[in-house]
């Protein structure tokens, strides 16, 4: 189940992960390590229960956190480059700055007080070392939880090794009350139930419960395993059975630790109860990544020995026997394979010669996703479009990393990512993207059509990034090219973003024949998408530069056509387009902020940030044209958040931030210095739905209050006379009690703040 997001970038604990049995020493104890230090890894063998442990702790401490932690999957991630892009998107941000994903992330957090969980680390090691060192010296209220099989060594990291539940020693269990304080047979006890609601330990099986927990040594899958067969063993045969599989599969595994020997056994014996099918099924479905919907397991793997009429009871019968988890949303039932079966399965795969097969066909189906979205896409289903692909974007980074990888296959990897572009730039994965293009043009042939068309997706993305020294390279070695292959289609996308540049730049006059060439392209071969997104830039340039009734008029024509085929998320950008015009060429407030406001509504539906931003950043010039100076300073200081998401600033949109820079300093010259920073300090500290609200006057902002800290009035007191400069000693004094209560009370502010030091507790009482 993935993690909730609550709409900040702030990603809620998955309730998968806070509800299991025992494990209260350790969270207690991991509790404490986490208010000592800002680092905590959870250590232990696969299948020992760390991933369920850190969600417990998360969910114990969020209060803390104020609710801020985010969860980061990192089991679904292959690519060791794209984890601080992965961490990026958690948190909602979008890189449009150029700068790397790790410095978007650090300057996003550097003031924050949040705690990080990134699960399951241990393939990506020396990547979550680089990127935990670099948050952690650069973000002091950061705390970060690493669950992995081992440590990722860095300093100041501590290590809580995660040991398997406790265990009965089957000799000395005399009654079925013996077992009721053992977590490992309360966990087989409450999953065995789930299968067979009636089962209880009893005087005729107790021992022979007690002897599968100490055979199954506490570790939590191989119990979890192991009780799904209570469905049709007695706990004596289920026992029976798995101690001579045991004792069988370990033979011979002497170099292994013991707890890995059991585990591997156990799912051995798993694997060995499933029918054939089924086993080929496990194998095949381990190349998804995260979840996967049960029309891909048909597609993917079907064939072979695998009927694709019978996927349905395969799947089934894997999510009996609990290999698959089952989870719903939104209607839609998907599945997830834990990691270490996922790992059991690939091995399987890789056994039987088969992973290039059924790597392709995911591959292939994955392909006809993007295929399916590139048709749809302008229509009326773009918010539905968008939360669906999100869904299947770790099988798609897998899809790419396959293109990319294997031999002969780069150009497919190219024309899947032309085809669902939108999707990186509403999601703002920007420098993930251009990692995919950096790839695809090391492994593309130099004769491969499709080199025109990474050179241009990647100058695009450059564009937005406004990393103009990558754009005139991409664009002008994609024009070098198309001297040799012409291509009328490509050769369009090249002048469209050519034409871009232009007004982005500030030259709206070099933008007009650049932007007519490209719409004429891609009328003259029905390219939808070109045809969406064109007539806006050259709407805009044109009413900047020549003609603003015929710019508008061009802005109003793309807004109705969009509009006839219900597409949203190029609308709201002709709006905002169009809002922008009336104000920065006619000044025209009252035209440009009901048309902002439409912009913005539309943006914020599809979750278009910029547009968001850049309408925001309009509104806030209508504002100040009106002489609403405060509510202009408070909208400046919620687009400031916008373009902080994104990693960029207005500044890489010359006319807006001529327009912003002028009606800026007449608010702050009519406001002051000091009102006009508190109202855009305002506007920043707005969690979304109450900025948007407020943006379109729905409601007022809250007076701005002071934050609540969680110390007592004593710990209050204290902190202060520590901002003052006193000693322990001193303000035991000045306070008259001992010198002992104000360490105490010392080491609980530190704790309750998250400080290390007593200076940082004088730093934040002089910042309040």
């Amino acid at each position: 189940m993935a993690a909730v997001t609550d709409g900040t970038g702030a990603s809620r604990v998955p309730v998968e992960l806070t509800s299991y049995v025992g494990r209260l020493e350790e969270a207690a104890r991991a509790k404490r390590m986490l208010d000592s230090g800002h680092l905590l890894t959870l250590s232990g063998t696969g299948g020992v229960g760390k991933t369920r442990l850190a969600g417990r702790v998360a969910a114990d401490v969020d209060r803390l956190f104020q609710g801020d932690v985010v969860f980061v999957r990192l089991a679904e991630l292959r690519d060791a480059e794209l984890l601080p892009d992965l961490v990026a998107d958690a948190l909602g941000l979008r890189d449009q700055s150029g700068r790397s994903s790790t410095a978007v992330v650090i300057e996003h957090l550097r003031d924050r007080r949040m705690l990080l969980l990134l699960d399951n680390c241990e393939h990506l090691v020396e990547a979550c070392a680089k990127f935990v060192t670099a948050v952690l010296r650069e973000c002091p209220h950061v705390s970060i939880l690493v669950t992995s099989r081992q440590s990722i060594g860095v300093s100041g990291e501590q290590i809580l090794p995660v040991p398997p539940l406790a265990t009965p020693v089957a000799d000395d269990v005399r009654s079925p009350a013996d077992l009721e304080k053992f977590d490992s047979v309360r966990l087989f006890v409450d999953r065995a139930r789930s299968v067979v609601p009636t089962f209880e330990v009893t005087d005729d099986n107790f021992a022979d419960v007690a002897r599968l927990c100490q055979d199954l040594e506490g570790l939590p899958l191989a119990i979890e395993l192991a009780a799904v067969r209570v469905r049709s063993l007695s706990v004596r045969q289920l026992t029976e059975r798995l101690t001579d599989r045991l004792a069988l599969l370990t033979k011979g595994r002497r170099t292994a630790p013991r707890r890995q020997q059991t585990l591997r056994a156990t799912i051995d014996w798993s694997h060995g109860l499933c029918s054939a099918p089924e086993r080929l099924m496990w194998a095949r479905a381990a190349v998804f990544s995260g979840t996967f919907g049960l029309a891909a397991a048909e597609h993917v793997c079907g064939g072979a020995g695998v009927d694709p009429d019978d996927v349905l009871n395969l799947v089934d019968g894997l999510v009996d026997k609990s290999i698959l988890v089952r989870e719903e949303e939104g209607g839609e039932v998907r599945y997830r394979m834990l990691e270490t079966l996922r790992e059991y399965g690939l091995d399987r795969l890789d056994e039987a010669a088969d992973r290039q097969r059924v790597s392709e066909r995911h591959r292939d189906w994955y392909a006809g996703l993007a295929g399916r979205f590139e048709r749809t896409w302008i229509g009326p289903d773009q918010v539905p479009l968008m939360a669906a692909l999100r869904r299947e974007y770790p099988n798609i980074r897998v899809a790419l990393d396959f293109c990319f990888t294997a031999p002969g296959e780069a150009a497919a990897g190219v024309r899947m990512i032309a085809k669902i572009i939108d999707f990186w730039s509403v999601s703002g994965l920007f420098t993930e993207l251009r990692v995919w293009m950096d790839r695809a043009l090391a492994a593309l042939p130099e004769d491969a059509p499709e080199r025109v068309t990474a050179l241009r997706i990647d100058g695009w993305t450059a564009l937005f990034q406004g990393d103009g020294k990558s754009v005139a390279e991409r664009f002008g070695a994609a024009g070098e090219l198309l001297k040799d292959r012409p291509d009328e289609v490509e050769a369009a996308y090249v002048a469209a973003g050519w034409g871009v540049t232009a007004v982005f730049s500030g030259d709206p006059a070099a933008a007009v024949g650049l932007t007519k060439t490209a719409w004429d392209g891609f009328r003259a071969h029905r390219v939808r998408r070109g045809e969406s997104f064109v007539p806006t830039a050259h709407g805009l340039s044109v009413g900047l530069a020549e003609d603003y009734q015929r710019g508008r008029a061009v802005l109003q024509e793309i807004i109705a056509r969009c509009a006839a085929q219900g597409e949203t998320h190029w609308r709201s950008w002709a709006l905002c387009c169009l809002g922008f015009l009336d104000m920065k060429a006619v000044r025209d407030a009252e035209l440009a902020d009901t048309i902002g406001r439409q912009a913005l509504r539309m943006a914020h539906e599809v979750g278009t940030v910029e547009v968001e931003a850049f309408t925001t950043e309009t509104l806030a010039a209508v504002a100040a044209h009106k002489g609403e100076h405060v509510r202009a300073a408070t909208l400046l200081g919620i687009a400031e958040t916008g373009w902080t998401a994104m990693g960029t600033t207005p500044a890489a949109y010359v006319p807006l931030f001529e327009l912003r820079e002028e009606y800026a300093a007449h608010t702050r010259e009519a406001l002051g210095d000091t009102a006009f920073e508190r109202a855009v300090a305002l506007g920043r500290a707005l969690p979304p739905e109450a900025a948007l609200r407020y943006t379109l006057e729905e409601a007022k902002p809250p007076p701005p209050a002071e934050p609540s800290t969680g110390l007592t009035k004593r710990q209050s007191e204290i902190a202060k006379l520590i901002a003052e400069g006193l000693t322990s000693k001193e303000i035991a004094e000045r306070l008259v009690i001992s010198q002992r209560t104000v360490e105490s009370h010392v080491d609980a502010i530190r704790t309750r703040l998250g400080f290390h030091t007593r200076s940082e507790i004088a730093a934040w009482v002089t910042r309040r």
